[in-house]
């Protein structure tokens, strides 16, 4: 049976699914948004800080969305994610779908809260810090 936290973080993806970033009725109001690796590294905090990391990572992608491959329960308190992007570069027309590249985000819960996101635009690089072997491409494995 799936926890409360992982139940949470497929219902987060739903809405990402959809390219709907809009909620946070999920997230500690000091949360804190990290962006590890990729063009913009950076930290926000609170509410309005996440929304801001939001909005400056899909600034750059028309038709952006995040759809989740596979949720990890890390422990009582953590959940990985590994995701692929959808959606193609403004500037650059490059399209996310093509590239075949994933990414994942660790959501850190504390008492049924998300208090901290931690974004990867490198799964491999996540599942390292995480001390777990990266695994083969979400495309090359049977579905």
């Amino acid at each position: 049976m799936a926890s409360a936290n992982l139940g949470l973080v497929r219902s987060i993806y739903a809405d990402q699914e959809r390219g709907d970033f809009r909620s946070a009725e999920w997230a500690d109001p000091d949360v804190e948004w990290v962006l590890v690796d990729g063009p913009s590294p950076g930290r926000w905090t609170g509410l309005a800080g996440m929304a801001e990391g939001w909005r400056d990572f899909l600034s750059a992608w028309g038709g952006y969305s995040a759809v989740a491959e596979e949720y990890r329960e890390l422990d009582g308190e953590r959940v990985l994610v590994l995701i692929r992007h959808r959606g193609r570069g403004k500037t650059s027309g490059i399209d996310l779908s093509q590239m075949h590249a994933r990414v994942a985000a660790i959501f850190h819960f504390r008492d049924g809260r998300v208090v901290r996101v931690v974004n990867y635009l490198d799964a491999d690089r996540a599942l390292a810090d995480l001390g777990l072997a990266p695994e083969a491409d979400a495309a090359d494995r049977p579905r």
